[in-house]
């Protein structure tokens, strides 16, 4: 599997005319080696890999890694210029998106007679595509917690803080086998639900208020992301209209995925729906975003994204309308491309319900 993704690189080589690639951001490194410390660095030719990480990591590295070979240091940086020299390295691309200009400085008076090659963020388009690992991962971990979500429903009643029930969502989560949350939960109601990113707080929920609960679990590494807008108590025409037009405009971007199309034409179809309805001013966030070992991750789907939508791409669809001093829906799910569409990673449902 690890030799698979690391096939990925061939571009990178050829491209840069490198004879080495040193990586520092952990989440490639764990993507590419199977390590998931938080200190360390990988360097990888085109035929071999070393992983450089200190005392506290070096049994936990062996025990994660294959076809890795594990150097221990003291100072990191000495050790990575040890190593370079050792193997008449002469050309190493770094990722110049992960790397702070003191780092830079201090790595290359280390590295002197070696060319250092900036490699940017389009580096992280390694891991836009998942493999079949990845995918049973991130199912796992979606399915985990739309069923906690579900079961936690009961809780979401008139007079219960908002922040009450977000950790009731996070115990339940935990209590299914989840290692934390993905991030803080937004739990979202009333006026409220007009913030895309209002965090759950001390607000006491209102009887026929929508709210709105956007939520995830990580597993393993990787993570879920999901988001219901649903009505506690019975909710006014308008809102009722808001959250069928944003279900609609979900929907409809849902069954239009497939290989091929961009991610600009799939947030025009969402986008230009509530633009048609008379509430395309009110949403303001791109359609969606990669999920996996990041709950923020290449592909973006948004209306200056030119990535090509591919077979093995997971990522939320989300479109939502927020209006200041009314509220707000926004619904999300998680899905995988296939070759002919996309299946469906998260699971509550989505329909406009009143508890």
């Amino acid at each position: 599997m690890l030799k698979v993704r690391r096939k990925k690189l061939e571009h990178f080589f050829d491209k840069y005319n490198l004879d080495a690639l040193l990586l520092s951001n952990l989440l490639n490194i764990r993507y590419l080696c199977g390590f998931s410390g938080s200190e360390g660095a990988l360097l990888l030719t085109r035929n071999a890999a070393w992983l450089l990480c200190d005392s506290r990591y070096t049994t936990q590295a062996a025990a994660e890694t294959t076809d890795t070979e594990i150097r221990q240091f003291s100072e990191r940086q000495d050790a990575i210029g040890t190593l370079i020299q050792e193997q008449k390295l002469h050309r190493i691309g770094f990722e110049s998106a992960h790397i702070t200009v003191s780092i830079f400085m201090e790595l290359s008076s280390k590295l002197q007679g070696c060319e250092l090659v900036s490699i940017g963020k389009d580096f992280d388009q390694i891991r836009s595509c998942k493999d079949v690992d990845e995918i049973g991962k991130l199912e796992t971990v979606a399915r985990l917690a739309s069923e906690a979500l579900q079961a936690t429903l009961v809780y979401l009643k008139p007079n219960v803080s908002e922040v009450s029930f977000a950790r009731e969502l996070e115990f339940e989560m935990r209590r299914r086998g989840a290692e934390g949350r993905s991030f803080d939960f937004i739990v979202a109601s009333g006026v409220r639900g007009a913030m895309p990113h209002g965090r759950a707080s001390e607000k006491l929920i209102g009887s026929g208020e929508l709210v709105t609960i956007d939520f995830g679990a990580s597993l393993n590494g990787y993570h879920s992301d999901e988001t219901v807008t649903v009505a506690v108590g019975k909710p006014d025409s308008r809102s009722k209209e808001i959250h069928d037009i944003v279900k609609e405009a979900h929907d409809r971007a849902i069954a239009a995925v497939r290989p091929g199309l961009s991610g600009c034409e799939l947030d025009a179809i969402a986008r230009d729906y509530i633009t048609e309805k008379g509430y395309g001013e009110y949403f303001g966030h791109g359609l969606g975003h990669g999920v996996g070992l990041e709950i923020h991750e290449q592909p973006v789907i948004s209306p200056r994204s030119r990535t090509i939508i591919e077979e093995g791409m997971v990522f939320t669809v989300e479109p939502g309308i927020y209006i200041p001093e009314l509220g707000g829906v926004r619904i999300e799910d998680t899905l995988v491309v296939t070759s002919h569409g996309c299946r469906l990673l998260t699971s509550a449902p989505k329909d406009m319900f009143i508890i």
